[in-house]
């Protein structure tokens, strides 16, 4: 009687086991590519300045360290006489280790980064904006070389990941097991070794990587996007009253480089003087052949550094210069820790502080996004952080590893071997809420499990399908 009572137990409970077996083992073998790439270009990211350091030496790297700072109009006059183009920023460096670098765009329409010693205005090389290693992992990291259908992919497969470690950590429960749970069992080889490495690595890094992926989203193309514009729609990104008696512009917040999350679908102010349009009028310009070092009417980068500096952003920091007569200076401080963003705009003519953004007046659920984004990214608590995320990626390449062998391992020649679906199996109400909940909050992840529920399905009806043999 007990022991057919504990059969008839046992068996919904094998039933479900199998189906998010089956489940997590399509999502491993659909995702492992993209996962493997976010993980390794993710982890060599973490450490971008480092290898820049390394790699662009000569040019980045003075020879000799200085507190001597020449005017910045010196820098970016001897940055335009060796690379003719038109300005776009000037970025001055946090130490006194590194040259200050000129962005300058050519006639191509390309970035070149100048790098100048700042004592003595001397070029020190110039690196091609697109070339530079960690622009192009970082571009393969959000596959952003793809265009907005690589950014919908890792989007689907950050959603993924999520769905991966639930499934995982169900598949991982002891259910009375003391074995190949949080270490692997003493004499394991083979395949059992590899089992045992995956479990036991999923266990301890599941955390990270769950919080990896869950803060990777805000990038995305989809989720991220609309929750930025609600957030600011609702004042919880940056409110929308700042923008009061600030003439805004058409100019998107992104073309003048990487700025805090909550700022990136924001318009830029307007220089607006009441004689700016007389002061502009002698140098009509579009932003193919605005000179502004040309144009006396305006405030100098030598007065706008030196403004900067008696506000408390004196380094460390990227000015973006005005593209044309209606363009404003852009400082934007970023350097990693939340509680030092910074983003100030400031009137070409008038010198007037149009926006001054830091962390106190972004809203609570945006200052949370940028605490994740900044943890992410390594830099919110220094190099404990760093090497957190990137005790992060590696068990995601350990768990890309491992998974494959096991595969390879129990795979019969010829076959895909994924766990088999048996006629009863169905999913826990519990389980199917979750995928719903999930599904909800990330719509892409939502439509591809739909999409993968479908295939499933017709797959399972397609082989239980009777076969006609014909004479």
């Amino acid at each position: 009687m007990n022991s057919s009572y504990s059969a008839t137990a046992a068996a919904p409970r094998a039933g479900l086991y199998r189906r998010i077996w089956r489940w997590h083992f399509f999502a491993g073998l659909v995702c492992v590519p993209f996962i493997f790439s976010l993980a390794v270009t993710g982890a060599m990211y973490l450490f971008h300045r480092q290898i820049d350091d390394l790699v662009y030496a000569p040019q980045m790297l003075r020879a000799q360290a200085s507190n001597i700072v020449q005017p910045p109009s010196r820098l970016i006059t001897a940055a335009l006489h060796s690379y003719p183009g038109r300005l776009k920023a000037l970025n001055l460096p946090a130490d006194d280790r590194h040259n200050t670098q000129v962005d300058v765009i050519r006639p191509d329409g390309s970035t070149l980064q100048v790098f100048i010693d700042p004592a003595t205005a001397t070029i020190a090389g110039a690196i091609a904006e697109d070339q530079r290693i960690m622009t192009i992992v970082k571009h393969i990291h959000s596959l952003a070389i793809a265009g907005d259908g690589g950014k919908v992919v890792i989007e689907i497969v950050a959603g993924w990941i999520i769905v991966l470690m639930s499934t995982g950590v169900y598949l991982w429960w002891p259910r009375g097991r003391r074995v190949g749970v949080v270490s692997i069992r003493p004499g394991a080889e083979g395949r059992t070794w590899w089992r045992d490495l995956h479990a036991v690595t999923g266990a301890f890094g599941g955390i990270v990587i769950l919080f990896l992926a869950l803060t990777g989203m805000p990038w995305s193309v989809f989720w991220g996007a609309n929750v930025n514009a609600w957030l600011t729609a609702h004042d919880l990104g940056v409110p929308n009253g700042m923008w009061r008696g600030v003439p805004k512009s058409t100019l998107p917040a992104g073309a003048i480089g990487e700025l805090p999350w909550t700022q990136q679908q924001l318009a830029v102010p307007e220089s607006d003087d009441p004689h700016a349009h007389h002061k502009a009028m002698p140098h009509k310009a579009s932003a193919n052949d605005y000179a502004l070092l040309s144009h006396s009417g305006t405030a100098s980068p030598d007065a706008i550094v030196a403004q900067l500096a008696s506000i408390g952003i004196d380094r460390g920091y990227r000015l973006a210069l005005p593209r044309d007569p209606r363009g404003v200076y852009s400082a934007i401080r970023s350097t990693g820790r939340t509680e030092d963003q910074r983003v100030i705009h400031i009137d070409q003519y008038s010198r007037k502080v149009l926006m001054d953004i830091g962390p106190e007046r972004i809203g609570a659920i945006g200052r949370i996004t940028e605490w994740g984004v900044s943890v992410h990214q390594g830099g919110e608590y220094g190099t404990p952080n760093l090497l957190l995320m990137l005790a992060g990626c590696l068990a995601l390449i350990a768990l890309c590893i491992s998974g494959i062998v096991i595969w390879w391992k129990r795979r019969p020649f010829g076959r895909l071997a994924a766990p088999e679906r048996r006629n009863g199996d169905q999913l826990a109400r519990g389980v199917v809420l979750i995928a719903v909940v999930l599904g909800c909050c990330f719509p892409l992840l939502g439509a591809s499990m739909l999409a993968v529920l479908l295939l499933d399905t017709l797959i399972v009806a397609l082989r239980r399908r009777p076969h006609t043999n014909y004479q």
